[in-house]
Parts: C-alpha cells; sequence; structure tokens
C-alpha cells in the first residue's frame, strides 16, 4: 500500500519506518526541512532503539520524506496525521492536527478515487469525528465515508521499545465510520498474522488509548505513593514489596515447565522518582480535563497526577538526612531523558530535580548516555549553569552526591566506577536499580533507612524545597 504519513515525530517515523519494513511505500511529511533532509540521507529524527538501521535501510526506495504534503497524499492511498497535541492549560491543543487535516482537504479536492484519512496522533474521544472530519469535508468539499475514508488508529508504543513495539503489537485497534474504512486499515496491517484486533467507531478508538495510557499512570503512581509509605516503616522496602505483588497471578503467567513468566505490565507497578515522556502526564491530564469539561468529577486521574507531580520530594527528603544544606555541594544527576533508550526529555523528572538543586545552591553535574547539550536544545535551556560530563566516570569524579534518575542501563557499572576512583559519595537511587550493599552510603526511594536519621540543626532550605 502507499502510505503518507504527516509529521516524523517519534509516532510518524517510527509508523513509517516499521510501515516500510513491512512492505509498504511510504512518503513521510514534515515542514521542517532539517528533518526532511535527515531523513533523505538515511538518518532517523530521534532516537530509538533499531530506529536508525531502518531508516538506513529504506530511506530513498520505500520510505521518502518532503515538505510537500499536498503532492504526498495524492501520490498514496492512505494518509496518517501524526504530528503532536501538546498541552495548553492542561486542555489538548489541536491546531496542529486540525491544520493536517485542512491541507489534506485541500489535496483530495481534486484527487480522483477514494482515499483513507486517519488519525494517528492521541486525541481526545471525538475529535476525530468532530473537528477532524469537519475541517476535511470543509476543505475537500466531500463527506465522510462517502468521499473518503475516515479512520483512528492509536498506536500503543513505548520510547526505547518502539520499533519492537510496533513489529510485534499486542493489539491492532482499528476505528473507523465504515467497513471500508476498516477493511483499508485491515489490509494495512495485513501482515501482522496473529495479533488480535479490535474493529470499532472513532471515539471508542480514541478513548482505548487514553484509558490504556490512563491505567499505567495509574499504576505507576500507585506504586509511588506506597513507596512513601515504606519509607516510614522501619524494615520495609518497596522494591521488595512490589516484588511479592508482581508474583500474583494478575500479573504473571504460568509456563508449561511451572515457572513464572512476569506480565509487562507489572513493570509499571514499581516505584520511581515519577513517570514523565510525552504521553502519560499530557493524556492523563486531557482525559480529566475533558471530563471536567463535561461537569464530571475526576478524583482518581487528579490524585494519579497529584502523586506524580510531588514524587521528586522523595528524593529530597532522603537527601535531607545527609545534607543539612547544599550551597556549593557538588551533586551529578544521573540520567536526563524520562526514560532509557530514547533521547526524549519532555515530562523528565530530572529537570524538577535540577531546578531544586539549583535553587538551594548545589555545584549540578549531569550525565546522559544520549541526550547532551546538542540534543533537544529547546527543552534543554532549564538546564542552563549545569555541567554536561562527557562519561559516567567525569559525572562523578567529584561528586558529593548522586542521584540516579533514569534508569540506564549503562549506571549498573556505577558501584565499579565509583571503587575505581576511590570515591564514596551519597548515592540516592530513583529508580531502585541498584544493588544497596554495592554503596557506603546509599538512599533508596521506598526504603526505610538502616538507622533513624539524626535531627539536623539547619533543615530550611531542603524542607522548603519538599513542599
Amino acid at each position: 500500500m502507499k502510505v503518507s504519513i504527516i509529521g516524523t515525530g517519534y509516532v510518524g517515523i517510527v509508523t513509517g519506518a516499521c510501515l516500510a519494513q513491512a512492505g509498504h511505500e511510504v512518503i513521510c511529511v514534515d515542514l521542517d526541512p532539517a528533518k526532511v533532509a535527515l531523513l533523505a540521507s538515511g538518518q532517523p529524527t530521534c532516537h530509538e532503539e533499531g530506529l536508525a538501521e531502518l531508516v538506513a535501510r529504506h530511506a530513498g526506495t520505500r520510505l521518502r520524506a518532503t515538505q510537500d504534503l499536498a503532492a504526498a497524499v495524492r501520490a498514496t492511498e492512505l494518509t496518517m496525521i501524526a504530528v503532536g497535541t501538546p498541552s495548553h492549560e492542561g486542555r489538548i491543543d489541536l491546531r496542529h492536527v486540525l491544520g493536517a487535516a485542512a491541507q489534506i482537504g485541500a489535496a483530495l479536492r481534486d484527487k480522483p478515487g477514494r482515499h483513507c484519512v486517519v488519525v494517528k496522533s492521541t486525541v481526545v474521544p471525538g475529535t476525530t469525528d468532530g473537528p477532524v472530519r469537519e475541517a476535511l469535508e470543509a476543505a475537500s468539499g466531500r463527506v465522510a465515508g462517502a468521499g473518503f475514508g475516515l479512520g483512528m488508529n492509536p498506536e500503543f508504543l513505548t520510547e526505547g521499545t518502539a520499533v519492537a513495539d510496533f513489529s510485534r503489537p499486542d493489539r491492532l485497534v482499528l476505528g473507523g465510520v465504515d467497513a471500508a474504512t476498516h477493511d483499508t486499515l485491515a489490509a494495512l496491517y495485513g501482515g501482522f498474522a496473529g495479533v488480535p484486533v479490535i474493529r470499532t467507531d472513532n471515539a471508542t478508538a480514541e478513548m482505548i488509548k487514553y484509558a490504556s495510557n490512563a491505567a499505567l499512570a495509574t499504576m505507576i503512581s500507585f506504586a509511588n505513593e506506597l513507596s512513601r509509605l515504606a519509607r516510614r516503616l522501619p524494615g520495609v522496602d518497596i522494591a521488595e514489596v512490589t516484588r511479592g505483588v508482581h508474583l500474583s497471578q494478575y500479573f504473571t503467567t504460568r509456563l508449561a515447565d511451572g515457572r513464572a513468566l512476569r506480565a509487562p505490565i507489572a513493570s509499571f507497578l514499581e516505584a520511581g522518582c515519577g513517570f514523565g515522556g510525552s504521553c502519560l502526564p499530557k493524556d492523563v491530564t486531557a482525559l480529566a480535563a475533558q471530563g471536567e469539561s463535561l461537569g464530571l468529577s475526576m478524583p482518581m486521574l487528579r490524585a494519579v497526577l497529584a502523586v506524580n507531580r510531588t514524587q521528586p520530594d522523595e528524593l529530597f527528603a532522603l537527601l535531607a538526612r545527609h545534607h543539612p544544606r547544599l550551597a556549593g555541594v557538588p551533586v551529578t544527576v544521573l540520567g536526563l531523558a524520562f526514560k532509557p533508550d530514547t533521547d526524549d526529555v519532555r515530562e523528565s523528572p530530572a529537570f524538577p530535580v535540577v531546578a531544586r538543586l539549583r535553587a538551594l545552591g548545589a555545584r549540578i553535574s549531569a550525565y546522559d548516555p544520549v541526550v547532551g547539550p546538542a540534543t533537544g536544545a529547546d527543552r534543554l535551556e532549564a538546564l542552563a549553569g549545569v555541567r554536561f560530563a562527557a562519561d559516567l566516570a567525569d559525572a562523578v569524579a567529584q561528586a558529593e552526591v548522586v542521584i540516579l534518575v533514569t534508569r540506564w542501563a549503562q549506571f549498573q557499572a556505577l558501584a565499579d566506577v565509583l571503587r575505581a576512583a576511590g570515591r564514596a559519595p551519597l548515592v540516592i537511587d530513583g529508580r531502585r536499580v541498584l544493588e544497596p550493599a554495592d554503596f557506603a552510603r546509599y538512599e533508596g526511594i521506598g526504603r526505610a533507612a538502616a538507622t533513624p536519621a539524626q535531627p539536623q540543626p539547619d533543615r530550611s532550605d531542603l524542607a522548603a524545597a519538599c513542599r
């Protein structure tokens, strides 16, 4: 099938590269000439495990890029809208989606034959059949269903494993205004044998996406709230608690030989310093706001967001046990991306941590295996004055405090690096991925200290930071 994809961000480029790998001819459209040039040269527009190889393999053949949206629509059978849906004052901002829809509609006005338009962007229920349909119909002079197909096909990609998630999906949700749209989407994914398929209307497809993300966010915040309680209960370690919960039949599948296989969702029931990224914070906020706009109180979703927003406080509560004041103290933050194996820093908990450290006068260094001064410069303004370390050894060379924020696999070597350097800083494990016994001074989220902390003479700056 010939497919055009509007937007070459994380969702757009992963979808395009994976569809090309599946045998389709894909044209990626973006207004940014730099992104188009990158794809034309066989380079991806973002860091994602396995993506660079796919783009290099298919660039110039089954994967092409252009700034000409109208030409791309005219040359293809199906167009996917995969542009960003940022949050504005707690509500979803549809400017980019509706702008793309209007341009697609204009291209369809004189295009012969039936064309299918599919929303891939995450939009609140009612968007595809509402403002998107209106924009398409107004610009094209056609009616959805009769003059063009209109569908909603949500993505369920996890950053860091997006290529694998697309290639081996756990489900395919095909929303559409009519059977013809469903059939077109089914043909697009015809090579994905054995995958459960849900054919539904567009609004339900939209809701399935939001419900899925809200469920994952709730799991994380639930574990994080329990971690706060565990820190205050001597002898209780949230890592052991969640390990015990994971063994429940709700989170495991028993293999024929009796072994227990942990379900992927169990990874969301783990304590940390908060979730981030382009999806969970924004989508839960948008879903809560939509409910409230209809006169419905959404206390559970608001609580999920509140727990997440204040979870970095736990890091400072642990820090306060050892450093009553941070002025001039060299502190290293390990990890800037919101999760490993991606360069996405949107809503990363590293940023509020850095902001508080700066306000308390700490000397801040940071290290991330992928994110550096040249990565996402528009989002890294908040790191002005932070020293970017060259590698893990450089990052901890002078540190008196090391705070692990992102669970990059490389950080498992922290204990060895510190031993080699003869260093013993305070290590605060914000993701509970380190072995406490490997460090002379260790604190971890959801873990009570071995001995009660002694009262400190002056904690005013840290107490303020934790409020």
